[in-house]
Order: C-alpha cells, then structure tokens, then sequence
C-alpha cells in the first residue's frame, strides 16, 4: 500500500475493522508467520500503529489464515512476510515454502535467532526467484509489546526501505536529548548486508550472557553473608545512579519482588544458541572473550546436579592433600584411612 492512502485495519482478536488511517500516513500490510510470544505481541504493536496484519500460526484459534498460501494471496504485491518461528529446520522449511509461493519484488523478514550463515543461504536461495530477504534480530521480548523491540537489520538497502515503516512501528521511540530533538538510530539499526542482523543479534546476546552471569554471581555473594540483611534491597539500590545499572537488573530486582529468595525455581539455565557462535566466531577471529565464554560454561554447569568435574576435582584434592570429601549417601566428610 502507498503513502497517502486511507485504509481499514483489522483487529487480531474480534475479526471487525477498528480503525481508519489518515490520508497521509504510511501504512503497510505484512503477513506474519509464528503468533507465540514475541509474534503474536508484534502482531498487536503494529496493529496498534494502524498497520494491517494477516497473521497465520499452527494454532487454530490464533491466526487469520488457514494456510500459508491463503496468507500469500491475502497480501498486496509487493508483499513483505515476517517469519517468525524457531530458527532451525522449521525456519527453513517455512523459507523455502514462501519461495514456492511469493513473487517477484516481494521480501521475506527472518526475525528468529537464526544463524546467520542459514540467512545467507536463504538469500542465495530466495534471490534466484527475484525475491528479496532481510533477517533482522530482535530483542525485548515479552515486555516488547509496550516498550517496544530493538531490531538489527541485514539486507539491502532497497529491501530495507519496502520494510521500514514497519521497523519503526516497531521499534522504541527515540530518545530525546536535552533540547527536546528525538535522538535518531537508537533501538534500530541496518547493521549491513544479509547475515549482519543475526550475528549483530548473535554479539548481543552473548553480551547478555555475561550481564547475567555476573548479576547472579553478585546475588550468591551477598546472599552467602550473614553481613548482608536485605539482599533484594541491596540489589533495588543498585538501578539508580549506579554505574552497572540496566534492565537486566530492573527484571532482576522484579524476580526478587516475586520470590526474594528464588526458592520457586531451579538453578537450571539453558543456552539458545546465541552464546555459542558468539565464542565459535571470537574463536574463528582470535578475538579473546574469556567472560562471554565463562558465561556460557557456566550454564553448562548448571544442567549438571552432581558435576563429574568437580568430583574429579574433589577427588584429586583427596590425593594429594588429603582434603576431606563428601560421601554420596552420608553427606559426611570423611579423610582417606
């Protein structure tokens, strides 16, 4: 759809047009594949924009849409379809079924946590039918639907452009700086070609393994202490004016709210993959990241209820130095004969 046009957009829950556009204002279909959490919240914050959103997931009583060829033919040429699914074999075969059914000058958006050596792969594949492709990272998750979504973007610069105002529905509004004038580039970026918005995503979140490494480590310290008498208040204190403040500790000082002494959960943390090509690439680079890697090794850690390292570790500290070790039945101390 072209600026300037006044359209009706449809609501995602009751099916009846709810809003009329003004004439002049940029609005865009976009098909949306994967109505989950972060989908089906991206669905709502464009329609809240006035963008008009066919939604299709394998659950029945979310989508507008039976089908994906049902979705493609619900959209105007030139169509822009964001995938939204779990990176991996479901990711691939939704892509390569959208270049069976999409024409040419049409784009396809990859937004889940894929590698980006799958996206450049899609590229080759879906460009030898003159179909365009942008992956783009996201991040904000369940809280993106108010807050909004931080997004990294790879593709050209002309796909990029036929998707952007659906970028900027989506994204946070810009800050202001001390004058009042919106700061432009924050919470967006065309960060290069096709892949560079997943391994921009992919450097994000294994920074973000490390943020949290280091916040849970700091609440075992304090919580280790009798010193310490109020350790959700210690953690509350440190988000204003502090120089580690951030809202991985906002969300932290939230969990707490909740369960100050984390006793509803298990200190069992998986790792989505992010992490991994992180070290796989500061490896592929020698680009030294010994806290990014400590991080991810330590979610290896927590999948392990009797660690073998360390019972190597106890039992090498038995030999040489007659440390004491703790039985398996009797959870006593004993010193070798």
């Amino acid at each position: 759809m072209s600026p300037g046009v006044a359209v009706r957009t449809r609501g995602q829950h009751d099916g009846h047009w709810i809003r009329d556009r003004q004439e002049g204002t940029s609005v865009v279909q976009l098909g949306l594949i994967g109505l989950g959490k972060m989908g089906g919240n991206m669905a709502e914050r464009l329609r809240r924009a006035g963008h008009e959103v066919v939604g299709y997931d394998h659950s029945p009583g979310k989508r507008d849409v039976e089908s994906l060829p049902e979705l493609v033919e619900a959209l105007s040429a030139p169509r822009v379809v964001w995938v939204m699914v779990p990176a991996g074999e479901p990711t691939r075969s939704t892509v390569e079924q959208l270049g069976e059914l999409l024409s040419p000058g049409d784009v396809v958006i990859e937004g889940g946590n894929s590698k980006y050596t799958d996206d450049q792969l899609h590229d080759v594949m879906l460009r030898e039918k003159s179909i365009g492709y942008i992956d783009a990272g996201v991040s904000g998750g369940v809280w993106g639907l108010e807050n909004g979504y931080a997004l990294m973007v790879g593709g050209t610069k002309e796909d990029v452009a036929k998707a952007q105002p659906i970028f900027d529905a989506l994204k946070p509004p810009s800050p202001e700086d001390e004058s009042g004038q919106a700061m432009p580039g924050a919470g967006f970026v065309h960060a290069g070609p096709v892949g560079a918005g997943h391994f921009s995503k992919m450097v994000h979140n294994g920074i973000e393994y490390a943020m949290m490494q280091a916040y849970g480590e700091g609440y075992e310290l304090l919580a280790a202490v009798d010193l310490i008498e109020d350790v959700p208040g210690v953690i509350a204190s440190w988000t204003q004016g502090t120089v580690i403040r951030s809202w991985l500790l906002d969300l932290l000082v939230r969990a707490l709210q909740e369960d100050p002494g984390l006793d509803r959960i298990t200190g069992y943390a998986e790792d989505s993959g992010e992490g991994r090509w992180t070290v796989e690439q500061a490896i592929e680079n020698a680009v030294p990241m010994p806290t990014i890697a400590a991080s991810l090794f330590a979610r290896f850690v927590s999948r392990q209820e009797d660690s073998p390292t360390m019972k190597a570790v106890a039992a090498l500290r038995q030999q040489f130095g007659g440390h004491a070790v703790h039985a398996v039945q009797a959870q006593e101390a004993e010193r070798p004969a």
